[in-house]
């Protein structure tokens, strides 16, 4: 939203030639603006509570998923890797499949996204809390958290992508789009807090037993420990199973408070419509779209980098810095401080735009984790990197999302009668994000094995400690500035969105006036 842009709400019927009107409709010209549709407070929160449950349990994989299968369900590094990698990639391509099907679903009471959030949830939840629990069989541990992984990643797929696409249907005012996204972007760094607490905080309680010396050379009381050690692990098993039960908890509660709180709104364009065009039309129009593939592939760089950082930062902190009793609350530094600062970077980009904001926010990230790269075991200075990050790590959160709805209302501009190809657009740019996450994950965690990983280890070779500051530290430094170089060829700033909002408006009081015909609505799209 630039700065001014309220006050952009004339009348559409100045902006048109007089030729396309009916005689009975000049007088229009002077009729009084239509009211702006605004949103409440209550419906913006209920909005944006409904993003908690997706980063809730996405931080609680993302940070924690990778040590508990190597130290606490002690799988080897090599099917870890496999299982993470495979677990993302299916995620990834489920995106794809549960937009088609949304695509071609109609309109009930309840909406056409709604219906989507209320059965998955219930399925959902069992399969999340079956990741962290250890079967009794060691023979089918691979094969056990590959199943439920892909399983719960399938189900929160069919929440989250309705959910993101239920951005262009509770509004149709830019400006308040752009508001219940920031509420929303507030909560999900919220959930990310909350996420990042609950496991951390009760994982961090358990006395998680290792070896001191894993090539076995000075292990002397081993076998006296054993014992204790059995215990400790299962203490350990324990806690993941209660952190999972209370994330579930806010699952249910968040999924409620948004079906209750949030109504679908259809565009009046797009009730007058016959039938939606067919997938595959819609697939290629999207994909042809120049600024969606511009953004999408500058933040799937900047994405890759982050995700990198979040797979391997308990891992760089226990072995690497030392920290092993500290992470979590390295974690929740970084989770408080990108918290405080989302409403700044929403104002930032009000005052200055969208792109100047992804520059000046995603690039400070760069000299902090040079910092991190630098430092040796100092615990203050990692807290003083942390809240630093934590300010990129806002600018990350808040900016896709507030950018995707700019994209839509632009190929809404260029397709006015393509109508129903809004989850294509959202679970594509998912299925990016999601697939840079696997990606990012299977190859770490692969690289870790290579470099010696031992499971359960007090400490770790030379070679790995070496390898977790590359993956925190250098790879994401190159790929947000490989991010930042394609971001150049993103077409929208703040003139052309001005008059894409000028032209949607236009187009949607044309449609809701009673003489508006089709061929009247596509020379109406194409004069604009």
């Amino acid at each position: 939203m630039a700065k001014g842009e309220g006050a952009e709400s004339g009348s559409a019927a100045g902006l048109l030639p007089t030729g396309i009107l009916q005689a009975g409709e000049r007088p229009a010209q002077v009729k009084e603006p239509k009211k702006k549709q605004q949103l409440s407070i209550c419906n913006k929160l209920c909005y944006a509570v409904g993003g908690a449950p997706y980063q809730v349990t996405g931080c609680a994989l993302g940070f924690f998923l990778q040590i508990y299968l190597l130290d606490v369900a002690q799988v080897d590094p090599f099917y870890a890797s496999i299982i993470l990698f495979l677990g993302r990639a299916w995620d990834a391509f489920t995106d794809p499949l549960v937009g088609f099907c949304i695509s071609k679903s109609s309109w009930t009471h309840l909406g056409r996204l709604m219906p989507w959030i209320i059965f998955s949830t219930p399925l959902a939840i069992i399969a999340y809390f079956l990741i962290w629990f250890v079967p009794d069989f060691p023979q089918v541990q691979v094969l056990w958290y590959l199943l439920f992984y892909c399983l719960f990643e399938t189900l929160v797929t069919c929440f989250h992508v309705p959910y993101s696409a239920l951005t262009m249907f509770i509004s149709t005012e830019q400006s308040e789009r752009d508001s219940a996204t920031a509420y929303r972007m507030t909560v999900e760094v919220l959930g990310t807090v909350l996420g990042t607490a609950i496991q951390g905080q009760i994982v961090g309680q358990a006395d998680i037993p290792c070896l001191l010396d894993p090539n076995g050379s000075a292990v002397t009381s081993e076998g006296a420990n054993r014992t204790h050690s059995t215990t400790s692990l299962r203490e350990t098993q324990n806690a993941y199973l209660l952190a999972a039960g209370v994330i579930a908890s806010i699952y249910i509660v968040c999924a409620v408070i948004l079906v209750l709180g949030v109504r679908e709104q259809r565009e009046p364009y797009e009730s007058q419509q016959a039938e939606p065009i067919s997938y595959i039309r819609g697939l290629r129009l999207v994909m042809s779209h120049g600024p969606y593939v511009k953004l999408i592939t500058g933040f799937l760089f900047t994405s890759l980098a982050f995700m990198l950082v979040e797979g391997n930062f308990a891992l760089f902190c226990t072995y690497t810095l030392g920290f092993r009793n500290e992470f979590q609350n390295l974690l929740l530094a970084i989770m408080l401080s990108a918290t405080f600062t989302i409403p700044f970077w929403q104002w930032f980009l009000t005052q200055f735009g969208k792109k100047t904001a992804v520059y000046i926010g995603i690039s400070s990230a760069v000299p902090f984790l040079i910092l991190m790269a630098l430092i040796e075991r100092n615990l203050i200075v990692t807290y003083v990197v942390a809240v630093a990050a934590g300010i990129s790590v806002a600018a990350a959160f808040l900016l896709p999302w507030s950018m995707l709805p700019d994209v839509i209302d632009d190929f809404h501009l260029k397709q006015p009668h393509s109508h129903g190809t809004e989850p294509i657009f959202f679970s594509f740019y998912v299925f990016f994000t999601k697939f840079a996450s696997g990606v990012s994950l299977g190859i770490s965690t692969l690289s870790l094995d290579f470099a010696g990983y031992q499971t359960r280890g007090c400490s770790q070779p030379a070679g790995v400690r070496f390898t977790l500051k590359m993956l925190v530290t250098m790879a994401p430094i190159v790929l947000i500035l490989l991010g930042l170089l394609l971001f150049k060829l993103y077409p929208i700033d703040e003139e052309r969105r001005r008059q894409n909002k000028k032209a949607l408006q236009a187009l949607r009081e044309e449609a809701s006036s009673s003489g508006c015909s089709d061929t009247d609505s596509t020379e109406l799209a194409s004069i604009l």
